[in-house]
Protein backbone atom coordinates (compact mmCIF):
# COMPACT_ATOMS: atom_id res chain seq x y z
CA UNK A 1 0.00 0.00 0.00
CA UNK A 2 2.03 3.19 -1.23
CA UNK A 3 1.85 6.08 0.03
CA UNK A 4 -1.18 7.52 1.83
CA UNK A 5 -3.37 5.30 -0.61
CA UNK A 6 -5.37 2.58 1.43
CA UNK A 7 -6.82 -0.27 -0.44
CA UNK A 8 -9.17 -2.82 0.85
CA UNK A 9 -8.57 -6.55 -0.40
CA UNK A 10 -11.76 -7.79 -1.52
CA UNK A 11 -12.41 -11.47 -1.17
CA UNK A 12 -8.73 -12.13 0.07
CA UNK A 13 -8.86 -14.42 3.20
CA UNK A 14 -8.27 -12.70 7.02
CA UNK A 15 -4.94 -13.51 8.42
CA UNK A 16 -5.83 -15.55 11.81
CA UNK A 17 -6.20 -12.49 15.03
CA UNK A 18 -5.53 -12.71 18.33
CA UNK A 19 -8.54 -10.44 19.32
CA UNK A 20 -11.08 -8.67 17.67
CA UNK A 21 -12.47 -5.76 18.04
CA UNK A 22 -16.31 -4.76 17.23
CA UNK A 23 -16.67 -1.67 16.04
CA UNK A 24 -18.99 -1.75 13.66
CA UNK A 25 -21.89 0.89 14.10
CA UNK A 26 -19.12 3.68 16.12
CA UNK A 27 -18.00 7.05 14.28
CA UNK A 28 -14.08 7.77 14.66
CA UNK A 29 -12.37 8.16 17.13
CA UNK A 30 -13.96 5.14 18.93
CA UNK A 31 -12.52 2.05 16.57
CA UNK A 32 -8.81 3.61 17.37
CA UNK A 33 -9.78 4.47 21.23
CA UNK A 34 -10.76 0.84 21.30
CA UNK A 35 -7.83 -0.09 19.75
CA UNK A 36 -5.72 2.02 21.78
CA UNK A 37 -6.85 0.45 24.99
CA UNK A 38 -7.20 -3.02 23.81
CA UNK A 39 -3.83 -3.46 22.03
CA UNK A 40 -1.79 -4.63 24.75
CA UNK A 41 -4.10 -7.49 26.03
CA UNK A 42 -2.58 -9.11 22.88
CA UNK A 43 1.23 -10.88 22.64
CA UNK A 44 4.13 -8.54 20.95
CA UNK A 45 3.74 -9.65 17.06
CA UNK A 46 0.01 -10.70 17.44
CA UNK A 47 -2.35 -9.25 14.99
CA UNK A 48 -5.93 -7.44 16.33
CA UNK A 49 -8.92 -7.71 14.23
CA UNK A 50 -10.52 -3.83 13.99
CA UNK A 51 -13.92 -4.18 12.72
CA UNK A 52 -15.13 -1.05 11.95
CA UNK A 53 -17.63 0.83 8.77
CA UNK A 54 -16.86 4.29 9.35
CA UNK A 55 -15.08 5.35 5.94
CA UNK A 56 -12.91 7.90 8.96
CA UNK A 57 -12.00 4.19 10.29
CA UNK A 58 -10.12 3.01 6.77
CA UNK A 59 -7.56 6.09 7.02
CA UNK A 60 -7.35 6.52 10.62
CA UNK A 61 -6.62 3.22 11.75
CA UNK A 62 -3.50 2.83 9.27
CA UNK A 63 -2.31 6.69 10.39
CA UNK A 64 -2.64 5.58 13.59
CA UNK A 65 -0.85 2.54 13.35
CA UNK A 66 2.20 4.72 11.52
CA UNK A 67 1.98 7.07 14.78
CA UNK A 68 1.89 4.63 17.22
CA UNK A 69 5.15 2.52 15.38
CA UNK A 70 2.31 -0.77 15.24
CA UNK A 71 2.25 -2.49 11.91
CA UNK A 72 -0.89 -2.09 9.88
CA UNK A 73 -1.09 -5.61 7.85
CA UNK A 74 -3.58 -4.96 6.01
CA UNK A 75 -7.60 -4.14 5.32
CA UNK A 76 -10.10 -6.84 4.50
CA UNK A 77 -13.82 -5.94 2.95
CA UNK A 78 -16.43 -7.46 5.09
CA UNK A 79 -19.39 -9.19 3.45
CA UNK A 80 -21.73 -7.05 5.42
CA UNK A 81 -20.07 -3.85 4.39
CA UNK A 82 -17.10 -1.95 6.20
CA UNK A 83 -13.66 -3.67 6.95
CA UNK A 84 -11.87 -5.72 8.92
CA UNK A 85 -8.65 -3.40 9.64
CA UNK A 86 -5.55 -5.82 10.71
CA UNK A 87 -3.05 -4.45 13.13
CA UNK A 88 -0.01 -6.12 14.70
CA UNK A 89 1.46 -5.30 17.36
CA UNK A 90 5.37 -4.22 17.65
CA UNK A 91 5.74 -3.24 21.40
Amino acid sequence: MAGSQQQASAGAPQPPAALTIDALGRKCPIPIIMLAEQINSVPLNATVAVLADDPAAFTDVPAWCRLKSHHHVGTYELPQGGWAIHVRRNY
